[in-house]
């Protein structure tokens, strides 16, 4: 019961997939779930010794779920291709799963890098998210910002992944668009409507909690962008499904 299968969900992760692969190294099987790259992702991936699976995404929780139900092993690491797990939190993660103590799964906590700056704020001291878990307790949920749902008690690992998610602010936006596409598809298969205070309201909302509330202008200016994206991505998802609702793909 202690073996672990490493997965690692891409698409189009050349600059990320080397590095990711080479953290989990210590799992005994590692599967990499490709939504079709068109860059060099797979190429680089079967240098390494990984199962490669291609499966056309549709969202987040299924595209994880079905690489979890093809793996060999009880213990699952998820492992975005943007997150590199450290020596410390590799020995946790070993000790863990010979020793669970009664725990189905393990959050962790991570460090958030932003343009290259690490980013204490803005709502980032709070980030974390269930990672090791046995696969015959555990299953994801949920459309876009997928979560575990467990059958059973999770704990949390003292120290920290880090979190290389957005290269730089054009990098970061692109992915507020395809967060914010998928959420208001989310929302549109809902039945949702739209209306003036999701569009004029909830937006700057997002900015004044992400930037004041939750302590963002502490990280100078790298803060303040963090928070103006984060608002960026509440108004797409609003767009998206206006668009939708009127037809507009």
């Amino acid at each position: 019961m202690t073996k672990i299968t490493a997965i690692i969900p891409t698409l189009n992760e050349e600059i990320h997939i080397a590095e990711a692969i080479k953290s989990v190294s210590f799992a005994d099987e590692i599967i990499v779930i490709d939504s079709f790259s068109t860059d060099k992702t797979l190429e680089i991936a079967a240098t390494y010794d990984v199962k490669i699976i291609k499966r056309e995404f549709d969202d987040f929780s299924s595209q994880k779920n079905y690489a979890i139900s093809q793996a060999s092993n009880p213990w699952i690491y998820i492992l975005d291709a943007d997150e590199r797990v450290t020596p410390q939190v590799e020995k946790e993660i070993l000790e863990a799963v010979q020793n669970p103590q009664d725990f189905v799964g393990f959050y962790v906590r991570r460090s958030f890098y932003f343009a290259g700056k690490n980013i204490n704020y803005g709502g980032c001291q709070r980030d974390k998210v269930v990672r090791l878990f046995l696969k015959e307790h555990c299953k994801y949920k949920g459309f876009v910002h997928e979560t575990i749902v467990a059958n059973g008690k999770l704990g949390f690992f003292k120290h920290k992944i880090e979190h290389y998610s957005y290269r730089n602010f054009d990098h970061y936006i692109s992915k507020m668009n395809h967060y914010g596409e998928l959420r208001g598809k989310e929302y549109f298969e809902k039945g949702k409507k739209v209306n003036l205070y999701q569009i004029l309201i909830k937006p700057p909302a997002r900015f004044v909690i992400h930037y004041f509330i939750r302590l963002g202008f502490l990280d100078g200016f790298p803060g303040f962008a963090f928070a103006k994206a984060q608002a960026y991505g509440v108004y797409v998802r609003y767009i998206k499904l206006w668009l939708l609702n009127r037809g507009v793909k």
